[in-house]
């Protein structure tokens, strides 16, 4: 995750740092990264092309954003599994 965030890019490191907490963004690059996480099977050319970006820039917010959407996912999910195993645990009064 480091290396995405930090590493030798085209975009800036604010900028995938931005794409990766998905807030920051202005559209058009915003508009993009949120269909991606939202609906990526909708993507087409037309939509990689108004983002105002190089194909490397795009890449690498694209690529920041999915892993930003997939870690907050993963914490809920874990969350969610804590909750559960304590509500079970025994001598917990619900």
């Amino acid at each position: 995750m480091e290396r995405i965030l930090t590493g030798d890019g085209r975009a800036s490191a604010e900028q995938r740092k931005r794409a990766f907490d998905d807030e920051g963004l202005v559209p058009p690059v915003s508009t993009l990264l949120g269909r991606i996480t939202r609906t990526p099977v909708r993507i087409d050319e037309a939509d990689l092309a108004v983002a105002g970006c190089s194909e490397d820039e795009v890449f690498e917010l694209v690529i920041c954003a999915a892993v930003g959407h997939s870690t907050r996912l993963y914490e809920a999910g874990l969350a969610a599994l804590a909750e559960a195993i304590t509500e079970e645990a025994p001598g917990h009064a619900s």
